[in-house]
């Protein structure tokens, strides 16, 4: 554990070094963004600005910049909104960005863009390197399962969970179904629970959801 957090302290010193050599001056604000009027803009490099608003950001290419995008990241807009698309800024100009930030950029296409981040180097991605792409493969083993989609603790059977789910876990228009789960067995998984039809039987008593919902 020691280690861990003398790596990290090491990467934060690293980090803070290379930011103080990365030229990012302010330039003038009032810049207009798909996320309001930008309040302060920073200059990366010629055509390249980090734009921040009242809720929002992200960077605007101009069209040189932008041409520079890997096609399959290239946003027609040239607009980057600040918490996903800012990795595709990063990776198309990695000098203008510090070890760390070049680091978060690739896990972060990794998990949210991983078709293209798979298509643009030739990789091949598996769940543990994607959280987008385990979710994919979780829908795709457990599509004719049921999950959990909404989960109470039951007040009409003391110790259990009371559960709504549907096959797959789409939410909408779609079938669902009330299971109890035992509460020391009622564990969610990083993209849900899933029923075990041996274990957990279909429950069709009084739903605790109906007095929850009177109650707000």
């Amino acid at each position: 554990m020691a280690e861990i957090h003398d790596d990290m302290a090491t990467e934060k010193v690293v980090h803070e070094a290379e930011l103080r050599s990365l030229d990012r001056p302010a330039i003038q604000a009032g810049a207009s963004t798909p996320w309001g009027m930008a309040q302060v803009s920073r200059r990366y490099a010629n055509g390249i600005v980090l734009h921040s608003t009242a809720s929002h950001g992200g960077f605007h290419l101009d069209k040189n910049a932008n041409a520079t995008v890997h096609v399959l990241y290239r946003n027609d807009t040239e607009f980057y909104e600040e918490d996903c698309e800012w990795a595709k800024v990063a990776h198309a100009f990695p000098h203008l960005f510090t070890t760390y930030e070049r680091r978060l950029a690739d896990w972060t296409l990794r998990d949210y863009f991983p078709d293209a981040y798979e298509r643009v180097p030739g990789a091949i991605l598996n769940g543990s390197q994607s959280h987008m792409r385990d979710r994919q493969e979780f829908e795709s083993r457990h599509r004719n399962d049921w999950v959990v989609i909404a989960a109470l603790n039951s007040d009409h059977q003391p110790g259990f969970v009371e559960c709504i789910a549907t096959l797959g876990g789409i939410r909408g228009e779609v079938g669902e179904r009330r299971f109890l789960v035992p509460r020391s067995n009622y564990t969610i998984g990083r993209h849900g629970f899933v029923i075990d039809p041996v274990k957990h039987k279909p429950y069709d008593g009084p739903s605790s959801f109906v007095t929850w919902a009177a109650r707000q």
